[in-house]
């Protein structure tokens, strides 16, 4: 049902929860770039702080404030940079 997950050193945490209707994370992101791949379609999120992502297949960076959504595809990696802590809901699909 719940499983916490850890990245890049403990800069990234996140609770994950998974039901009959789908999958979610809601984490945290400490100020750093990381890389990130997807197993499947997601729908993240900014909650709080700032997001700038770069999506595949571009080589232009945008910042993503609270309450705005970006989708990235499956078996697609993608860039982030965080200049501030935030966090982040993602849906899985």
């Amino acid at each position: 049902m719940f499983k916490t997950n850890e990245y890049f050193n403990g800069n990234v945490k996140s609770i994950a929860f998974s039901s009959q209707k789908g999958a979610a994370t809601i984490g945290v992101m400490a100020v750093g770039e990381y890389e990130f791949g997807t197993s499947t379609r997601e729908y993240m999120t900014v909650t709080s702080g700032i997001l700038t992502i770069k999506l595949p297949d571009s080589d232009v960076w945008v910042d993503y404030m609270p309450n705005e959504t970006f989708i990235v595809e499956a078996n697609k990696k993608f860039g982030v940079k965080v200049p501030v802590e935030s966090s982040y809901l993602c849906i899985y699909e």
